[in-house]
């Protein structure tokens, strides 16, 4: 059953919400939300993650608390699936869509939205007068996450935090879950915006999520540009994203990556470096592209066929096959001794090593006396003094307390000291996949 405290503020968040909105919206009615670029046509197997993406936005902006609305999404979602979605067809259009290789229905978003914002509706005023219990994570997480445009024109990057996955697909097999991503959009927003509304959805409904989340983690970062090739071609968008995302199921942390986002894991004050990027002048990287009869040429840095800076990523339509949206992938058994896992797109990496992560962390924790919510700040901070120029965001998830991980630090010094770990810091992988 869901904690007091929690009960009690997810009563208090529903019953706000139905005296703001009493009844359905009628069909003509303004919806509550307006994000550029949802209200056109969708494929049928876009709806849900572009349904449940409106509703985070909409529940967050009313600082709904996170479990319940991961709760109340899936129970929309799940009403709406029970819906005839045919009634919501706007047109045939020729083209490739999983398991129809001739035409595929594209539905009306407008009147979609509509429809799924009263399925949501129903959802509040059934659960006002009896509330599901809703059951948080065991297992001890702290999030601290910063972004900024920084000296960019525009932000183009974007990031999940989303510890209550089993809430959001409404699973019960007693198996904690959390996922975490970070995307860098280039060429414009649309690529990321779609990597980050998408790609959770396609893993946990992936037909291994449950025996085997590490091929699933993959396998969607591919599913996920397919389905995105698809809009591009049908919209004439260009743009692309580089990508990393981790998933803690039970003590295990998988991680897949496309691009130069990284992912890393500080372990005992010792920065241990998880993975190597995806760039152009990786020999093997090269080879691929080269073997496919693109060229890598150096442009104030290396470039694939003299255009992008990284040779994998979401979407870059004009750049397939050359730009892979095949992810690579990596899995890593938590032992308890972890303190965090970082991810971070390419601004903060071009200038902070991962080494250093480790010193600005503790840095702050002690200027902070073990408050880690700030953390993440404070790295973005790090970056910019250091001369990145590009979009930073910084997402820390903290695995123990911070105020141990400085306690420990305090208590033997040595063992934070983070002198060349960068080089020494093992890979204690369990298991490890490289998809070339």
């Amino acid at each position: 059953m869901a904690c007091p405290d929690l009960a009690a503020a997810a009563r208090a968040f529903l019953g706000c919400l139905l005296r703001d909105f009493p009844r359905p919206l009628g069909a003509e009615a303004a919806l509550p939300w307006s994000p550029p670029g949802r209200g056109g046509a969708l494929s049928q197997a876009e709806a849900p993650a572009e349904m449940a993406e409106l509703a985070r936005g909409f529940l967050a902006g009313r600082d709904a608390p996170p479990l319940l609305m991961a709760s109340l999404i899936h129970a929309a979602i799940s009403d709406l699936l029970l819906t005839d979605l045919h009634d919501f067809k706007k047109q045939h259009v020729e083209g490739e869509e999983t398991g129809d290789p001739g035409t595929f229905s594209l539905l009306e978003g407008g009147p979609l939205q509509h429809c799924f914002f009263n399925k949501l509706w129903d959802v509040c005023s059934k659960w006002q007068k009896q509330l599901p219990p809703l059951k948080p994570l065991e297992r001890y997480l702290q999030i601290s996450i910063h972004a900024t445009r920084n000296s960019r024109r525009k932000m183009e990057d974007r990031h999940v935090s989303l510890p209550e996955f089993n809430q959001l697909f409404g699973m019960t097999d007693g198996v904690e879950r959390a996922y975490f991503a970070v995307f860098d959009g280039h060429g414009g927003i649309d690529a990321a915006n779609y990597a980050a509304a998408h790609l959770h959805f396609n893993i946990a409904h992936h037909k291994e999520m449950v025996k085997n989340p590490a091929e699933a983690l993959k396998d969607s970062f591919q599913k996920t540009d397919e389905m995105f090739l698809s809009k591009a071609r049908r919209e004439k968008l260009r743009s692309g994203s580089t990508g990393v995302a981790a998933l803690i199921v039970g003590n295990k942390l998988h991680i897949a990556w496309l691009g130069d986002s990284q992912v890393m894991l500080v372990q005992q004050g010792k920065a241990i470096t998880l993975m190597e990027p995806h760039k152009p002048e990786r020999e093997d990287e090269r080879q691929r592209i080269e073997a496919l009869g693109g060229c890598v040429t150096y442009m104030d840095c290396w470039r694939v066929n003299g255009t992008l800076a990284v040779s994998r990523a979401i979407g870059d339509l004009l750049q397939k096959p050359y730009i892979s949206g095949c992810a690579d992938g990596a899995s890593f058994e938590l032992t308890g001794a972890e303190d965090y896992v970082l991810l971070a797109c390419d601004g903060f990496f071009d200038a902070i090593r991962p080494f250093e992560v480790v010193d600005l962390v503790l840095e702050h924790l002690t200027r902070s006396q073990g408050d880690g919510l700030k953390a993440a700040e404070r790295l973005v901070a790090a970056a910019k003094e250091s001369g990145s120029s590009d979009n930073i965001t910084v997402l820390v998830v903290f695995l123990r307390e911070p105020q141990r991980v400085l306690a420990d630090c305090l208590r033997d010094p040595k063992s934070c000291s983070t002198e060349d770990c960068a080089a020494d810091a093992p890979f204690n992988f369990f298991s490890s996949e490289m998809t070339g």
